[in-house]
This record gives C-alpha cells, structure tokens and sequence, in this order.
C-alpha cells in the first residue's frame, strides 16, 4: 500500500503572502494604505561595508589617552555665525504635531546635553523645543505652516526643505486626529481635518529662484543663520551642485531608509535611493565644485549605530542626523508596552502606525493623557545616552583605523562585502582591489 503524497506548500516570490495581503486591502478598501517609519524592504546599507582596523600597516590609537575628536563646524561658507557642534550626530526635522509637546521637549533636552542640535520639522516652533535646545535649526518648508521671520531670527539655523528621503517628491501628511486645537492655530488649520503638505514651495520654480530665496532668508537674518538645503536622495550629484550654486552652506542628503510620520507606503518602499549610494554621488559633486569640507554635508536615513556613523563620515560626510533611532532611545517600541500595542493590532518592534496618534509610549501623539506618559526629563536623559553610546562607538572604530579625529576617516578605510555595495559605495570589494564599475 503506497504511502499518501502530501504536497509542499511552497510561496511565490512575485505574489508573497504580503503582497496578497495587500491585494487584498486594497481591494476591500479601495484606498491606498498610509504609514509612518521608513522602507522595510532590505536594500545595500551600512552592514555591507566593513572598516579597516590597523595591523601592520597602519598604527591604530589608544583609546585611553590619544585623543579622537569629534567635534563639528557647520556653516562656514557665509553665515556670521556657524554652529559648532561637540559631536557630528544630529537630529533630524520632525515636527510637533507629528510628535507631542514632551517629545520635541525630550528631544532639545537629550540634544542640548550632548552637545548637538535638533530641527524644528513642519509646523513651526514651539517653546519647549526652543527653550531646551541649545542649538536649534528651523525647517522651511513648502508648506509655511507657522513660519514667521521672528522665529527665524530665533533659530541658530535655516534648514530649507526641499525634499524628504522617505518621499522624495511627495508633501507631508498629518491625519487630523493628530491636528488639535494647538496644532491647527499654529499651521491655520481647522481643527481634525487631515492636512496635507505641498511637494514643492510656492514662490519658487527652479535653483535660480531658490538663490533668491536664501538671499531673502540672509537678509531677515542678518546673514548670521546657516543656510542648509535638504534634499532627498534621487539625483544627488546634481541636486548637490544646484543647491551649492544657489548658496547652501549646508548640505542635508536624506536617503530612501529615512523615517516619516505619515504618507504612502508605496511611496516608503519604492521612490528614492539607499543613503549608501547617495553620499558618494554627493562627495563628488562638492569636490567637483572644490566645496567638499567648505560646504558641509550632514546625511540621514537608517542612522543606528557607531559604525553607521564612522562609516558615513568614511565615505566623506561631515555629520549625520537621526529620526527614527532618536525616537526609539525616547522609548518608542519599548517591550514594556507590548501589551498596549497589542490592543491596537501592532507589537513592540513592528510599531509604526504613528499617523494615528495612539502612541502608548506619549510620543507620536497629540492625545493628551498619552502624551503625559513620556517624562520629558527622563527622554531628554535616553537620548543624551544614547548619542553618547553612537559617538563612543564612532571614536573606537576611528581610533583602530589609526585616526585621531572621525573627519579624518576616508573610502580608504572601507571595503564592501558584496558586489552592489562595492559599486554603490564606491569601495574596493573585500579581498580584491575591483571597485565594479571603475577601471584598474
């Protein structure tokens, strides 16, 4: 008697069980599906590249007593007055609406204690943000909601958006269960109602106008403020180029990896480019322009660890910034709330419905009750932590490299694992001398 044949089950590739899943939504829903975070999708990062310790033929620094240093000057092109940050880790534009009151608190405080700035995002300033940052940057965006020229003169810089990694030509979006009585008097919006972003400013058409548009910027300021330009990663060589021409002091390059509060998931998962594939294109077009080092370039978008941070700056930038990893040291998909998070159909470490303001953690919400959970002292403390942790991390990968400041890391401290990454970066492959692409 033969024995029953039981099938294998086995998953297509083109029509995984996600993809059906969404097929499926989409179907009953008839409505595209909105998220907050950053691609999931894997795509050539950082953990494709590997630093070159000493051995022989370089001498690496003891960490006890050689210096590393790490401190950072942005903004030495025009601005009067540059910001010079203690450390090269940054925090990225995100906006109070998007975020509660006590977060963009904890974020300035965290910030203001590692020496480091933080960015305004869409929607405005806030005086918990203003009085706890040492050093904050303002975001102008195609929106305007609440710019006013006061609280550019009170921002230690001018951060002109042009594009955002996550959504790359795509405006903002924030659902109006987060837009409260607060949010809407400060973007002049009715109150609940969903607000959506313009993708581009109004008063400008081209790089020809954006030049006019920082000279108008420098004027309000008494050319004191750090002009930067924040681009998506899509063209970085030639958006670099434009930006510098119209007289950026900064580059801010945010690739497809970075963080969003709210918008498309097919815009997260399928427009614009890995940050490790960007900083290359962007290196090259500011030392085609003699501008490398005199403009600075901070980039973002997947920032966890040390080793991203030395390997970013191998690559040739001056700093990054931080969104997603900042908001997780506050205590966003914390373990602790795994319970509460299973309430609202998600778990700790796959939470990024931020759009819906239900954040049991009190950080992307504007509910009141919730928001009281995060303490913004003990927040601003996490995050200091944190930073500290990725700037150690930075110095001890720099110091093996035989390197006594992180600036003075280069691509040829790298090497790539696999082909893609080689390319993308710009990096011999490990064990070879091939950079594909490029001629011996």
């Amino acid at each position: 008697m033969s024995e029953k044949h039981t099938p294998v089950l086995r998953e297509s590739a083109t029509f995984d069980r996600l993809t059906i899943q969404e097929i499926q939504r989409a179907a009953e829903t008839g409505i595209y599906d909105i998220r907050g975070g950053g691609t999931k999708r894997k795509v050539p990062h950082f953990d494709d590249l590997l630093l070159l310790g000493a051995s022989m033929s370089r001498y690496p620094l003891e960490g006890y007593r050689e210096k590393c240093g790490t401190d950072v000057v942005l903004g030495t092109r025009f601005a009067k007055k540059p910001i010079h940050l203690k450390i090269p880790v940054t925090i990225a534009g995100m906006s109070f609406g998007a975020l509660s009151a006590n977060a963009k608190e904890a974020l300035g405080r965290g910030a203001t204690i590692a020496g480091t700035s933080t960015t305004t995002g869409d929607g405005g300033m806030t005086p918990e943000e203003r009085g706890q940052s040492q050093h904050l940057v303002y975001q102008y965006l195609p929106s305007r909601y609440g710019m006013n020229p006061d609280d550019l003169r009170k921002a230690d810089a001018i951060e002109i958006v042009l594009g955002q990694g996550a959504k790359p030509g795509g405006g903002g979006m924030l659902l109006g269960m987060k837009v409260t009585e607060r949010v809407a008097g400060m973007r002049t919006l009715p109150i609940g109602v969903d607000q959506r972003s313009a993708c581009r400013h109004p008063d400008w058409t081209g790089p020809d106008d954006l030049a006019i548009k920082i000279a108008e910027i420098r004027e309000i300021t008494d050319w004191e403020k750090p002009i930067y330009v924040k681009i998506g990663a899509s063209r970085p060589y030639y958006d670099v180029k434009l930006a510098v021409k119209a007289g950026a002091d900064v580059i801010v390059l945010d690739g497809m990896q970075g963080g969003t509060a709210a918008t498309q998931e097919v815009f997260i998962e399928h427009v614009g480019i890995p940050i490790l594939c960007a900083i290359p294109q962007a290196v090259q077009a500011l030392q085609e322009m003699d501008m490398h080092r005199k403009v600075q370039l901070i980039v973002s978008g997947g920032i966890r660890t040390g080793a991203d941070v030395a390997k970013a700056m191998a690559l040739g930038a001056d700093a990054v910034a931080i969104g997603t990893a900042a908001l997780i040291a506050l205590g966003d998909n914390h373990p602790r709330l795994d319970d509460e998070l299973k309430k609202i159909g998600s778990a700790a470490g796959f939470y990024d419905d931020w759009q819906n303001g239900r954040d049991p953690a009190g950080i992307t919400t504007q509910d009141p009750e919730l928001s009281k959970r995060l303490d913004p002292v003990e927040g601003g403390r996490r995050l200091a932590n944190y930073l500290r942790v990725l700037v150690l991390e930075a110095q001890t990968m720099a110091r093996a490299c035989g390197k006594s400041h992180l600036h003075n890391l280069d691509p040829e401290d790298l090497v790539a694992l696999t082909v893609e990454s080689a390319a993308m970066a710009r990096v011999p492959l490990a064990g070879t001398a091939w950079i594909p692409g490029q001629q011996f």
